[in-house]
């Protein structure tokens, strides 16, 4: 399958600069990493059905997951910067599979959720680490496509393993969390051994800085905070799909049956489209397609307000699906742009922080907002955040090109 794959992926992206070998290891392995993400689909099932606990328990389980995934992007993207990519990179994922494999034995309900907020630590860490790579050895003009490849593999690895956990969670979650941990080890080690170390050199980084301006680094700096504030609304926009969606659509007399229905069009749509729009989003510059996009996102969701009916909910989903396509890759490419390239790692570590921020943040809001102001204002709010949210990547990003 992974073969398969990697082949429509370099036809599909045939057309513009030739990406490095070692790129497609690294694609190839985060596909597989992915296609066996196992946890974080059944992290609350485990807690509740196999373990008996109460379901407040398996969400604060859940919670610290998730913070432990915040802390891991920031930690994971200064170690990159610190000690290399490789070394990081191996570091991490092997520590995320003995934290997987130790939470199928784990006992207790202080040992359960420490260990699950230290497999969120691990298996978050990396990520920034593999953004840093692809910046490292993709050139400017060729990133937006290379990071498009990357999200496209990883959509796909959700996909099916979402589909395969609920096959093997029926033979028992020890099977599901040890496979996983298997998989995790076998794609650290692909990585180590096929793909070389690109952190920047370092005497070449202390030359640069002293060819650079303070005003210049301070301006830069500042543009990437506020990137990353904006980055942190659209988190927050992306997370309301998976809270406030389902709640809002039961409240409308829908069954979960048909919210299943209408999110997978999200997957389908990103994987038939991720790959050509890439291709034609690595021709332009960042500024147009993020406040597009991130206005496709807002008006999407925006558009559930008014949706009666499982058609115009399906019709939402189409197209803040498109704003998605449009945002996630080139947000990537762009991250890589603003920052000097000695620095990818914690930077991109910052940037996965805003998303794990929102992740944290989201369902608690958006539950209080259903519950107070009712789900019409709700997604109205969310389509003037997706206003505000272009607005500020565009007066971050414009003038900026091959992002």
């Amino acid at each position: 399958m992974t073969a398969n794959a990697q082949s429509a992926a370099r036809e599909a992206t045939a057309a513009g600069p030739v990406l490095p070998r070692a790129f497609w290891w690294l694609w190839t392995a985060t596909l597989v990493n992915r296609l066996g993400g196992f946890v974080v689909v059944f992290l609350s099932l485990y807690v509740t059905l196999d373990r008996g606990y109460s379901a407040s328990f398996a969400g604060l389980v859940t919670t610290l997951y998730g913070v432990g995934g915040a802390v891991g992007s920031i930690v994971g993207g200064l170690l990159a910067d610190r000690f290399g990519r490789r070394q990081t990179l191996l570091g991490a994922q092997l520590l995320s599979a003995l934290g997987t494999g130790t939470l199928a034995f784990t006992q207790g309900r202080a040992a359960l959720a420490v260990t699950a907020c230290l497999v969120g630590l691990a298996g978050n860490a990396s990520r920034p680490v593999v953004q840093a790579v692809v910046a490292d050895m993709v050139t400017a003009k060729a990133r937006v496509r290379a990071f498009s490849l990357v999200y496209w593999a990883v959509n796909i690895g959700v996909a099916v393993s979402a589909a395969l956990a609920g096959v093997l969670a029926q033979r028992g979650y020890t099977l599901l969390f040890l496979g996983e941990a298997a998989l995790t080890v076998v794609c650290a080690l692909t990585v180590y051994l096929a793909v070389p170390e690109t952190r920047p050199d370092p005497a070449r980084h202390r030359e640069d800085t002293h060819r650079g301006t303070e005003a210049g680094e301070l301006s830069r700096g500042r543009r990437f905070l506020a990137f990353v504030a904006v980055t942190f609304l659209v988190g927050l926009l992306m997370q309301e799909v998976s809270t406030a969606l389902p709640l809002t659509m039961t409240r409308a007399g829908l069954s979960a049956r048909d919210y299943g229905l209408v999110i997978s069009l999200n997957g389908l749509l990103v994987v038939a489209l991720q790959l050509p729009a890439g291709r034609i989003l690595g021709r332009l510059g960042p500024a147009g397609p993020l406040a597009v996009g991130t206005l496709l996102l807002g008006g999407g969701l925006g558009m559930t307000a008014m949706a009666a009916s499982l058609w115009t909910y399906a019709l939402t989903v189409v197209v803040w699906t498109v704003g998605e396509i449009l945002v996630a890759p080139t947000a990537m490419a762009a991250v890589a742009d603003l920052v000097p390239g000695h620095a990818h790692g914690r930077y991109q570590g910052m940037y996965s922080f805003a998303w794990s921020a929102a992740a944290c943040v989201a369902p608690a809001a958006s539950g209080y907002a259903l519950d107070t102001v009712g789900p019409a204002t709700l997604w109205g709010v969310s389509a003037a955040l997706g206003a505000l949210a272009a607005a500020g990547y565009f007066l971050v990003l414009r003038g900026r090109r091959d992002g």
